[in-house]
């Protein structure tokens, strides 16, 4: 249902897009830091979401597909205004473009595999790099209103080009993965199960716990190794 925690909490993340973007267009230091707290907050939703989900068994068709979606929608919106306002330019909008087409593709390769009844597990990695996604965004929607000791922009620039690496890593593990069932497909029968080995890629969200619990209910289960 709709009105359960968990999908509430995930519903939250979507409806503070439109209040993120409109502090975008306020000048001085208070709508940035407001914006970091937004932001903060819509970020921690995404762990509480799954935790709850998995804690209450309050798993459902809604969450699971709200959930990536609800991320999505986030990190593309705050990239987007952060490079409309010139808080990422230069060459540091090369990775940050990487992020937004490896979520693409992430996107369409999760919801091909969806309908072949796979799940797809989140690697550690994977996790480690949503953490540091949301820590770059962090410092960067604060940008120039941090304290002078606190070198925002360039630990956010920093941060992005790491996500980045990370991203290219685990997007390749995941589209091998995906390539490897829909090429088993293809040639003829069921690809089975896709091994530990096969994939090590996800999106650091809390839609593992939910995938997952599909998995339990008969469908091919991937497990992480991580």
């Amino acid at each position: 249902m709709i009105t359960t925690l968990p999908n509430l909490l995930t519903l939250s993340r979507i409806a503070v897009i439109p209040i993120l973007v409109g502090l975008f267009f306020l000048g001085g230091a208070a709508p940035r830091w407001v914006a970091l707290g937004v932001f903060a907050l819509a970020g921690a939703t995404d762990f509480f979401d799954g935790y709850l989900a998995r804690t209450r068994g309050q798993y459902s068709a809604l969450g699971q597909f709200l959930d990536p979606v609800a991320d999505k929608a986030l990190i593309t919106a705050v990239i987007l205004m952060l490079v409309a306002f010139d808080r990422i330019s230069g060459f540091t909008v090369l990775p940050a473009l990487v992020i937004l087409l490896r979520e693409i593709m992430v996107s369409g390769l999760r919801g091909f595999l969806a309908e072949l009844h796979v799940g797809v597990p989140v690697s550690r990695l994977a996790k480690w790099k949503t953490t540091i996604q949301m820590l770059a965004l962090s410092f960067l929607i604060i940008g120039d209103a941090s304290p002078d000791w606190i070198p925002a922009i360039l630990i956010g620039d920093m941060g992005v080009w790491l996500a980045a690496g990370i991203t290219l890593i685990t997007g390749h593990n995941y589209l091998q993965a995906g390539l490897h069932h829909i090429l088993g497909e293809k040639e003829g029968g069921s690809a089975g199960n896709v091994s530990a080995e096969d994939v090590s890629a996800g999106d650091g969200s809390a839609e593992d716990a939910k995938s997952q619990s599909k998995d339990h209910k008969g469908r091919d289960s991937l497990r992480s190794h991580g």
